[in-house]
């Protein structure tokens, strides 16, 4: 049985104040992950943990982040602007984009973040950015800036990624990084624009259980490190095992074991580095779905049953609130608030609103008997689910809930209102909804 951090009454509370759908957060949890993880890696001098903003772009559960001393992954120009919101500043900053414009370039330069290349070609496109500047989304002038002198490069090394567990990815299928061969033509590249310190990053495989992944590829990149030191007289200054860690959606799941994880890399560390004179690289990570995602849930209010062909309980929210479900298959554990002991006898479809088949959170999922009024916590919705969220059918966007340490609740982002949806429609500024 997966455990939930709101009890009903707790939920009930919450709910007077802040109708569902609505997600929140466990602050902590999410604080004593984080300190898991620099426990983990303390053994390398230069660590950091590099949030995924991706996984959570929300600056309070940011700035809970950067209080425990990590930094921030970026992919886009927001992404950027709201780690700079929260005080991350130059190297607390990676930029991992690709297909990226020059504007974003020249902001993440500007910032002093680390940019994390995704293709050789970029390397010129990030020279032409720094030299021209650009224009931010707001229209603001980007000033023209000096190469960085820190830069990382990203490595696909095609083909399959196979553990002794078997085939765990397909990066031979993947749209990012760039081949060995390009990766050693791209560092001498960019030591003559004047980069001074390199990086290699990889990511091979999503939601890995089990704890060999880290290790497995870190040996990788570790044996990557000797051939470009050995081929282009370059010592890297970190490598970035990006994410990849995964969590247990499932009851039955195991958790990974981040402590051993960490052991595992060292092991590696000390045997392919260490022996080369490279002892000083830096390991970075940038998980998202390992940091936050057991400590959201998002909660929903069952509204409607009904009995056809299949048993379906509808509640109000939607897969504009969690896609996971209909976009990837992806299995969310769901309880029944109140109802934890009760016997999971009862067979459902869990559906939304949607006018789409397959918005529908679980399919023949056993639980105890639902009834209108009932509230539903839908577990492991802290990554990847409140930010993949969108406005089909003009669904808005629910309301994001911190549970403090104290056990008191604060408001992070309030629900999208119908005016917010409107807001953006300049061709007809005369049209304001009148909301009773």
């Amino acid at each position: 049985m997966k455990k939930t951090f709101l009890t009903k009454e707790q939920a009930e509370a919450i709910a007077r104040e802040y109708p569902t759908p609505f997600y929140i957060y466990d602050e902590k949890g999410i604080r004593e992950n984080a300190r898991r993880v620099q426990e983990a890696f303390s053994w390398n001098k230069g660590f950091r943990e590099y949030f995924a903003v991706k996984a959570l772009p929300n600056p309070a559960v940011m700035q809970i982040m950067k209080e425990e001393g990590c930094g921030f992954d970026c992919a886009s120009e927001t992404e950027l602007i709201l780690a700079d919101a929260v005080g991350a500043k130059t190297a607390e900053i990676m930029f991992s984009s690709n297909d990226t414009p020059e504007a974003e370039f020249a902001c993440a330069n500007t910032l002093g973040a680390i940019i994390n290349l995704d293709d050789i070609t970029h390397i010129e496109t990030l020279r032409a950015a720094c030299e021209k500047g650009g224009t931010d989304a707001s229209g603001n002038r980007i000033a023209p800036s000096a190469f960085p002198e820190t830069i990382c490069c990203r490595y696909n090394p095609g083909g399959v990624f196979e553990m002794a567990n078997g085939i765990m990815d397909h990066p031979g299928d993947s749209k990012y990084g760039m081949t060995k061969a390009q990766l050693f033509q791209a560092y001498r590249r960019l030591k003559e624009l004047g980069a001074k310190r390199f990086g290699l990053h990889a990511f091979l495989a999503s939601n890995t259980v089990g704890g060999d992944y880290y290790p497995q590829l870190a040996a990788r990149l570790f044996q990557i490190a000797v051939e470009i030191k050995e081929q282009t007289g370059i010592a890297l200054s970190f490598i970035n095992l990006s994410g990849g860690v995964g969590i247990p959606y499932r009851p039955n799941e195991q958790a990974n074991d981040i402590l051993a994880i960490g052991a595992g890399v060292r092991r590696q560390f000390e045997s392919i580095l260490e022996p080369t004179g490279l002892q000083d690289i830096a390991i970075y990570t940038e998980m998202g779905r390992f940091m936050t995602g057991p400590y959201g849930a998002l909660i929903t209010r069952v509204i409607h049953e009904k009995h056809i062909y299949k048993e379906y309980i509808g509640v109000d929210a939607c897969a504009a609130n969690l896609i996971r479900p209909a976009m990837y298959d992806a299995y969310h554990h769901i309880t029944v608030l109140g109802k934890e002991e009760e016997p999971a006898d009862h067979m459902y479809d869990v559906v939304g609103s949607l006018c789409e088949n397959n918005d529908k959170f679980a399919i023949d999922r056993h639980l105890p008997e639902i009834v209108p009024g009932d509230l539903l916590y839908l577990h492991d919705a802290g990554a990847h689910s409140f930010s993949m969220g969108y406005n089909y059918n003009g669904k808005l966007w629910c309301a994001e809930l911190l549970l403090k340490e104290d056990g008191a609740v604060s408001l992070i982002r309030r629900a999208q209102t119908p005016n917010d949806y409107f807001s953006t429609l300049d061709v007809l500024p005369q049209f304001k909804l009148t909301q009773p």
